[in-house]
């Protein structure tokens, strides 16, 4: 398990699990809890490299990231560390 802190946005930590480069599990503590629940839900069994070609530079309101976002830089940061 791999614990990522999240910058400029609104959850606080992002814990991600990866099986090689599929994601088995992804939670995220704080922000919007239904969404980000969700979030963890579709990208389950997905690959890492799938998830970052869909969401990578999602932005949320004006900031210039997003949860979804910072999701893609913890699991590249996951995968290196694997």
């Amino acid at each position: 398990m791999h614990s990522f802190t999240p910058r400029g946005v609104c959850s606080q930590r992002i814990d991600i699990d990866l099986d090689g480069d599929t994601i088995r599990e992804v939670t995220f503590t704080g922000g919007c809890d239904g969404n980000l629940k969700a979030i963890g839900k579709l990208v389950q069994g997905q690959s890492v490299d799938e998830v970052v070609a869909l969401l990578e530079g999602n932005t949320c309101g004006r900031r210039s990231t997003s949860c979804a976002d910072q999701l893609c830089l913890g699991l590249r940061e996951a995968q290196q560390a694997g």
